[in-house]
C-alpha cells in the first residue's frame, strides 16, 4: 500500500485544540470542548490530570491526519476503559504469565561477561522484588523453563488483582514490552525510568552490540521500542 493509500484510511485531524478538563469520574481529554469516545463508545475520562494531559498532548500532536500508531498513550487509555475493566481477572492472569517465564531469571551461560553482568543487574532487580513485595524467584542458566514457586505467582496475581484498571493496564504492557512482571512492578514503583528497564530487558542484546557492533534494523527496533518504554514511564508518572 503506497503511503499515499495509507493517508486516505486516517481520519483528517478536525479539531483546533486537544486539552484536558475536570469531568465526572476523572478527567477527559477534550477536542474543542467535546470529549472523544472509545471504540465500545465509551467517553475518554482517566483519573488523573496528569494521565489526561499525557493523552491530550498525543491528539494535539497530530498534524493533517490522525494516526493512532503515534498515539501509544490514547490506545492504551482506551484498553483501560474498554477492555480491562470487563476483564481484570484475565489481565492479573497475563501479568503472572509473564512472572512465570520472566526474562530476568534466565541468564547466560557464557561468556563470563555477560553471566556476571546478567548476574549482577538482573539479580538486583530480583532482589528489590523479593525486598519489595515478597515475591522469590529461581533464576536458571540457559533457556530450559524453570517453574516459579506458586506462592509467588498467586502473590503476583493477587498484587494485580489490587490495582486500579489504568495501573492494572499499564503493568500488563510493560510486562510485555519488556518480558518481565519484575521490570513492570519497578516502573510502576518509579524504582526503575522507561529506558533502564528496557536496557535491562536487552542486556544480551546490548552485551552483544559492544562486542560486535549494533546493525541497522537492531537500531531501529530499539529505537522504537525506547518510545513505548519512554510512554510507559511517563503513564506510571501520571498515575501516581
Amino acid at each position: 500500500m503506497s503511503d499515499k493509500a495509507e493517508l486516505l484510511l486516517k481520519p483528517k485531524r478536525f479539531y483546533k485544540a486537544a486539552a484536558a478538563a475536570e469531568a465526572e469520574g476523572g478527567f477527559a481529554v477534550q477536542l474543542d470542548g467535546r470529549t472523544p469516545k472509545s471504540p465500545a463508545r465509551k467517553p475518554l475520562i482517566v483519573p488523573t490530570k496528569a494521565l489526561a494531559e499525557l493523552v491530550a498532548a498525543e491528539w494535539e500532536a497530530q498534524v493533517e491526519f490522525i494516526d493512532n500508531s503515534l498515539m501509544p498513550a490514547t490506545r492504551l487509555a482506551f484498553t483501560a476503559i474498554d477492555r480491562v475493566s470487563e476483564t481484570r481477572a484475565d489481565v492479573a492472569k497475563e501479568i503472572t504469565a509473564y512472572a512465570a517465564s520472566d526474562h530476568l531469571c534466565y541468564r547466560a551461560e557464557h561468556p563470563t561477561a555477560l553471566v556476571e553482568r546478567q548476574s549482577r543487574e538482573w539479580g538486583a532487580m530480583l532482589d528489590w522484588a523479593k525486598a519489595e513485595h515478597g515475591l522469590s524467584f529461581n533464576p536458571v542458566a540457559g533457556i530450559i523453563h524453570q517453574p516459579q514457586p506458586a506462592a509467588t505467582l498467586a502473590s503476583v496475581e493477587a498484587l494485580a488483582l489490587t490495582l486500579d484498571d489504568f495501573t492494572l493496564t499499564g503493568t500488563a504492557f510493560a510486562a510485555g514490552l519488556f518480558g518481565s512482571t519484575v521490570l513492570a512492578l519497578a516502573i510502576r514503583a518509579g524504582r526503575l525510568t522507561g529506558q533502564r528497564a528496557l536496557d535491562l530487558s536487552r542486556l544480551d542484546e546490548i552485551f552483544q552490540a559492544e562486542q560486535w557492533g549494533e546493525d541497522a534494523e537492531a537500531r531501529a527496533r530499539a529505537e522504537a521500542l525506547a518510545i513505548e518504554a519512554a510512554m510507559i514511564d511517563r503513564w506510571f508518572a501520571s498515575l501516581r
